[in-house]
């Protein structure tokens, strides 16, 4: 080979590589969750108490309607406590919310965070807790959560993840993100359990003992993605996820095109950010023996998982063409492995004529993810907001 036909052999190799790794990774934790039966928690007679924090941001839409459901949750009222914390509400929908029997809290930010909303809360909020539970403006948890979260908090563990799943699959772009939900509670929370370690935390429908609550949050100044700063800084102190899988927490899907984008530039943007700040104390971390750490930073280098559906298929495609580069059944392997880890991970219940009429679109949803990664500048020194309640 020539000078030019090596430069291209080990760029391929290279590709393949950071390709091939991250296809595996999904795979041993898609299969793990499959072959590995789930720890079954009994239901505890001792029920804990309840702060449950609604951060809501211009939510006039959706959050009364959150507030009241709830207010309707199946627990004991003396063991719960509902604040809500109120910036930028209309007038009317504060009059609504203090009808209700929950606490509202007004803050006004002159740039508006998660993070600086729920530490306001916290200074408000009177009396002692066994556990905070954070939703978001949206959210409507089954009715029997709060006892689910509390037979899986009693077993020990500090930090908690209940299942988010999917309030609706009304459009195509919907239906995709639901699918995409499903299959990250099967790959990062249920699998990673599976092989002991911390199941990824979401942001809502997560639930933490009330002491350590108070502990972690005025560390969190986070613009945005404040659960991976809060997940980061609690697995350094070799705090261990446990995962409620039967807590169920309903959570409204992206609908719109625009809204799907401004979510995912948000998602990115902090997994950059984190990657660039943590990756090298994520080695340091695993020589020290703190492999959760070390995996949660490595979490931080992976693709979007529509990209990787995208690129993968592409190389092989291209390796087919003569020239110095991989041998094509490198890049069909690669392709293998890929598709089983995310096929195995879908939810049995969205494979249906939908899905695959969705899938029609995944095309249009990988162009749209490369185009944000020319999006991303400033884009974590900003809060963007994803609106909720079009769901029609």
């Amino acid at each position: 080979m020539n000078y030019f036909e090596h430069i291209v052999y080990y760029l391929s190799l290279m590709i393949f590589l950071l390709l091939a790794l991250q296809a595996i990774y999904l795979f041993v934790f898609s299969v793990a969750s499959h072959l590995i039966p789930a720890k079954k928690y009994p239901e505890v007679n001792h029920l804990g108490s309840f702060v449950i924090y609604i951060p809501s941001y211009k939510e006039d839409a959706v959050i009364v309607e959150t507030a009241a459901a709830a207010l309707a949750i199946d627990y004991p009222v003396d063991k719960r406590k509902i604040i809500v914390i109120a910036d930028s509400l209309l007038p009317e929908t504060l009059q609504k919310l203090y009808s209700l029997d929950i606490q509202v809290v007004v803050v006004s930010f002159e740039k508006s965070t998660k993070a600086k909303a729920l530490n306001e809360a916290l200074k408000q909020t009177e009396g002692e807790f066994d556990y905070a539970l954070v939703l978001d403006a949206d959210n409507v948890c089954a009715k029997d959560c709060l006892f689910r979260m509390n037979d899986v908090l009693s077993t020990g563990f500090k930090v908690v993840q209940g299942q988010r799943v999917a309030k609706n699959t009304n459009t195509t772009m919907a239906l995709l993100d639901a699918v995409s939900e499903g299959i990250n509670n099967q790959i990062f929370r249920k699998g990673h359990r599976a092989l002991g370690l911390s199941c990824a935390i979401i942001g809502s429908g997560m639930a933490l003992q009330y002491a350590l609550f108070k502990e972690i949050m005025p560390e969190i100044t986070a613009v945005g993605g404040f659960d991976k700063e809060m997940e980061l800084r609690l697995i350094r102190k070799k705090v261990l996820f446990g995962y409620a899988e039967k807590a169920l927490i309903y959570d409204e899907k992206t609908s719109q095109q625009g809204a799907f984008e401004n979510q995912r530039r948000r998602w990115l943007s902090a997994q950059f950010h984190y990657m660039r700040q943590y990756l090298l104390e994520g080695f340091s971390q695993l020589f020290r023996g703190n492999i959760d750490f070390f995996d949660k930073v490595m979490q931080t280098l992976l693709l979007p998982r529509i990209l990787l559906l995208g690129i993968v298929p592409v190389a092989f495609l291209l390796s087919l063409i003569p020239g110095p580069g991989l041998a094509p059944v490198y890049w069909l392997a690669a392709l293998g492995i890929t598709y089983c880890a995310i096929l195995i991970s879908v939810p049995a219940k969205y494979i249906n004529k939908q899905l695959f009429k969705a899938i029609i679109s995944l095309p249009m949803a990988f162009i749209s993810m490369f185009k944000l990664f020319f999006k991303l500048k400033g884009a974590n020194k900003t809060f963007i907001h994803t609106p909720h309640g079009d769901t029609k």
